[in-house]
Order: C-alpha cells, then structure tokens, then sequence
C-alpha cells in the first residue's frame, strides 16, 4: 500500500499541536454583553425564555460591573425598560431616562466599554421603533430625528459607542450630525446595518418588553433572503459615517458576515441573537446536547465567518472557560 505524502492528521495528534495551529481564537475582549435594565423594579428578575439572563434595577452598578468583568468581558450593550411609554418614545430621550442612568451607573463605578442600544420600540406604547402616521405606518424621517435627540442624551450620559438599531433610511448620517453638532466628534457610532426580520427576536421581546401591538417590522427590516440589499445598506450605513457594522441575527446569516468581512474594512460585529441563545440553553436542559461545545461551536462559526466582535449573551459564561 502506497500512503501520501500530505498526512494531514499529524497536526491534529495531540491538543498543544491543535492549539499551535488553529486557524480561529475566540477572546473575551471580542465579546460584548447585553444588558437588561428596567425601571420599574428594585430587585433583579429573570424571564422564562431567557435563563441565565438577568433583567437589573438601576442600582448595584459596581457589583454588577465587576461581576462582568471578573469573567474577562470588558464591553456590554445597554437596553432599558422604562417606567413609562408613550406615542413618541419619549422615554428614549429623555434625560433621567432608564438607558441614560445606565450608562451612568455603570460608567461611575467600572471601565467598562459601554455600548448604547438607540431605538424607540421599548419606549413607544406600539411597540414600533419609530413615529407612526394615522396609517400605522413609521414615519422614517421624523423618527431618525428622535434617534439623533437620542443619541445625544446617551453620549451626555456617558456612552462609548451608540448603536442604533431601527433600520430607517438615513439614521446614521441623522445620528452622525446629531452627536458632532453637540460636541461630541469622538463618540463612534456601531450601526446595525444589516439587521433581518427575523424570529429568532422573540425572547429578546419578552425580556424587552417590546413585541409591537400591531402589525410586524417587515416594512423596516431586512427579508432574511436578501444577501445583495444587505450589502446596500451596509454601504449606504459607511457613507454615511459609521465607524462599525453589524449583522444580526448571526448563526442564520454566516454567508453574510462572510461577504461583509471580504467587502468592508470596517470593524464587523455580529449579534448572537436572544432565540440563537435560547435554542442552545433550552436543549442543553433537556440533555439534547452538550451545552458548552455547542456553544463554543456557534460563537467559533461566528468568529470564523469573519466577525470581529461577537455581541452574545454566552458572553460571561464563554470568555469564564476561555
């Protein structure tokens, strides 16, 4: 018998060998936490579709700062439940608002990296992410408007990075404008560019408390089978000054993280959404499978797709075993 000379399996024999040739790394400082804040509670709660997920009152910043970073995360992203809603989102804005003291608390009493989600869907009584006409239909460009008012509050309060979630047309160069017009040239802007309408959301709604009353956000975002308008909107989201993009959901759309990292220079982020998480915890429960591989598994596809940032909530638990 004649064997090859090309013996692939000799760098896979023993795991310092494995380790010294690996293609892909996952690092902690590549993950970003979500973060559950609400105003309408003083003691943390969790939510059945969320285990392991805490939903935090706007108090205990420090332990839960070091809490996170005892684990070797440095960077979350702030969502905020309000005290109250109302047609415009005002909440979203306001100054004493739920994201806005936040990000102060946690600014206050850690270094974290803290990353401002920008939409109005869990400050509207409707449940969309922006104004609705007498149609029920968001109206793109009053609402970017708010998202650049938005904005500000959430840089006057502290925030790193903003990222606006809502997909309408042109909100970043609102937002761009908005944050240089107040001072602050320096704040960078992540922009959810090519964000799908998706059901893999859906637990992330039952913790936000944002399910729209009415109707869908179809009409907003993305038709999941659209790989050549996602890299449009991603264009169009560069020309307009954001300093980094993001896919979401992640684990159904690696092809599109693929083609964002070969065609863009920019820092790619993706986010492993709420049902991507609550699929792996839920059959990990029932012994379905082994919980951890496949959750190193799912954020090294990510990785390995081309993301440079993983925004998951496996962040704690993954960068503990890393």
């Amino acid at each position: 018998m004649i064997y090859p000379d090309v013996r692939l399996r000799r760098l896979r024999q023993s795991e310092r060998m494995r380790n010294l040739v690996a293609e892909t790394r996952l690092h902690p400082d590549q993950f970003v936490l979500p973060m559950f804040f609400d105003a309408n509670i003083s003691e943390t709660k969790t939510t059945a579709s969320m285990p392991g997920v805490p939903t935090h009152p706007l108090k205990g910043y420090d332990a839960i700062a070091s809490g996170i970073q005892d684990s070797g995360v440095n960077s979350v992203l702030v969502f905020g439940i309000p005290s109250h809603k109302d047609a415009v989102g005002s909440g979203a804005y306001e100054k004493e608002g739920v994201v806005q003291k936040a990000i102060e608390g946690l600014k206050e009493n850690s270094d974290l990296m803290v990353i401002a989600d920008l939409c109005l869907c869990e400050y509207t009584d409707h449940g969309h992410c922006g104004i609705l006409d007498a149609d029920g239909c968001v109206v793109n460009d009053d609402t970017i408007e708010l998202y650049g008012k938005t904005a500000v509050s959430q840089a006057e309060a502290g925030a790193d990075i903003i990222a606006p979630s809502g997909m309408m047309d042109g909100q970043i160069a609102a937002i761009r404008m908005a944050l240089d017009d107040a001072g602050f040239k320096n704040v960078p802007i992540m922009a959810y560019s090519a964000k799908f309408y998706s059901a893999y959301y859906g637990p992330f709604r039952d913790v936000a408390e944002s399910a729209p009353g009415k109707g869908n956000r179809a009409g907003y975002q993305m038709q999941c089978g659209n790989r050549l308008e996602a890299m449009r909107e991603i264009e169009m989201d560069v020309a307009e000054g954001a300093d980094m993009i993001m896919v979401k959901p992640a684990g159904p759309y690696l092809d599109i993280i693929r083609e964002a990292r070969d065609r863009f220079d920019l820092p790619l982020a993706a986010y492993q959404v709420s049902g991507e998480y609550a699929m792996i915890k839920s059959a990990a429960a029932n012994g379905w499978i082994d919980g951890e591989r496949v959750m190193m598994e799912s954020l090294l596809g990510i990785k390995r797709a081309g993301a440079d940032m993983i925004i998951t909530y496996f962040a704690e638990e993954a960068a503990r075993m890393l």
